[in-house]
């Protein structure tokens, strides 16, 4: 049995030449500034490609230079890691929006190797490549994973209250060079007597804080004590220069809400001066990161958007109102509401916080999230929305802007 030749027959002279193009300097040979350049510049579902190779390329893969290179060149048009939790089993996708991309109209499933011990779960931030995911059911399981080399870790348990709630942060610290892990815990003694006094209330009211910290490579949690504050449970709090942002509850004798912010380095809290565009005290904002600026997204009537941008970091001074978004219905948000007949001033009345400002795209165009549903690019020259469809989009999600990289996780110490 004779196999099939693949190639055309070649002459002498056609042989030689062959030859000596494989004698060329390969790319082995070229400056390694010059290589991780071009890589950089891949989209991350080519390079995830590049890996399986040779030995070689895999090792180059995994450069410091080149990862670091990835994380800055992804920035500007990063992929977007979708959860979703519909029906029932929570998964992860991702979409590719850079624009050397094949493959930016398809939505393609992440695998995650750890999912039968955690099969739900809560994105609690993206950084440098990197996911934490938190057990959404107990608050116990806590992984650090890179969705693209599959790498991942569990970190240890801490320290657990009967009755609880947790706020979490993840983040990195430029000088220190340290992942860290924040983990707000708010509790109540179970066997107070005032407890039936906060179970008859619309809000359950946890008086006691204990601020738990994990530094990746470490080999046990930290207590840093107790917090003053009452902060929102959201996740992917915008992380700026090493700081992570949430924004606090109002509370009985401190109505006002705040910007507070974790100095990864120093590991203090810190009250970030806000803006001075009225009706902050109520819950219409959320805290965003726009070209590596710390951003606050305020809701107005009617759907309406403004977005500030504080220019220089703890400068009051430095808020600028860069937009002003008017009131938009995507067109398949649009149809379900004629389907349910559901009338038209219930979207109105949502005082537009049913919208997420994501990130600013390279060509200056602003991306948006509405109603864990549908993503949105803003044009702000011409004002113009436009509802980006993907293939096989879940059907209800919550989007991670994530810069797709090959960054190694600390190994925990033993």
């Amino acid at each position: 049995m004779c196999a099939l030749n693949l190639f055309p027959a070649m002459d002498l002279d056609d042989a030689r030449l062959a030859k000596r193009r494989r004698t060329k300097p390969g790319m082995e040979t070229l400056p390694g500034e010059i290589v991780v350049d071009i890589l950089s510049r891949l989209p991350i579902t080519s390079l995830v490609q590049f890996k399986f190779v040779c030995k070689g390329w895999r090792a180059l893969a995994q450069d410091p230079l080149l990862v670091a290179d990835m994380c800055k060149t992804h920035t500007t048009n990063p992929c977007l890691i979708l959860h979703s939790d519909f029906p029932i089993r929570n998964h992860l996708y991702f979409v590719d929006l850079s624009p050397n991309s094949q493959d930016k109209d398809k939505v393609k499933r992440l695998y995650v190797p750890f999912q039968t011990s955690m099969p739900e779960f809560d994105v609690v931030g993206s950084c440098n490549g990197l996911l934490c995911l938190s057990d959404s059911l107990y608050n116990e399981a806590l992984y650090i994973y890179n969705p693209f080399t599959m790498d991942y870790i569990e970190l240890p348990e801490s320290r657990q209250y009967p009755d609880q709630e947790v706020v979490f942060g993840f983040g990195f610290h430029p000088k220190s060079k340290e992942y860290k892990v924040v983990k707000i815990v708010y509790y109540r003694n179970t066997s107070s007597s005032s407890s039936s006094i906060y179970s008859r209330t619309r809000r359950v009211v946890y008086p006691h804080s204990d601020v738990q910290v994990f530094t990746l490579g470490s080999s046990a949690w930290r207590s840093l004590g107790k917090i003053p504050y009452q902060l929102v449970r959201r996740p992917l709090e915008a992380l700026v220069s090493g700081r992570l942002h949430w924004v606090s509850r109002p509370r009985r004798y401190h109505p006002a809400r705040r910007i507070m912010s974790f100095d990864l380095g120093t590991e203090e809290f810190e009250e970030v001066p806000m803006p001075d565009c009225g009706g902050l005290n109520r819950c219409n904002f959320h805290v965003s990161v726009l070209r590596g600026c710390l951003a606050a997204a305020v809701y107005r009537n009617y759907g309406k958007l403004e977005i500030w941008v504080m220019k220089d970091y703890n400068v009051k001074e430095s808020w600028t109102k860069e937009l002003s978004i008017g009131a938009y219905m995507p067109k398949c948000l649009k149809q379900n509401l004629d389907r349910d007949n559901r009338p038209l001033k219930i979207w109105k009345n949502a005082s537009g916080k049913v919208v997420r400002v994501l990130s600013v795209l390279e060509n200056g165009e602003i991306l948006l999230e509405y109603k864990n549903r549908v993503l949105v690019s803003y044009d702000p020259k011409k004002g113009k929305f436009t509802d980006l469809v993907f293939q096989g989009n879940p059907h209800w999600f919550q989007t991670i802007v994530h810069a797709a990289s090959f960054s190694w996780i600390p190994s925990l110490m033993v």
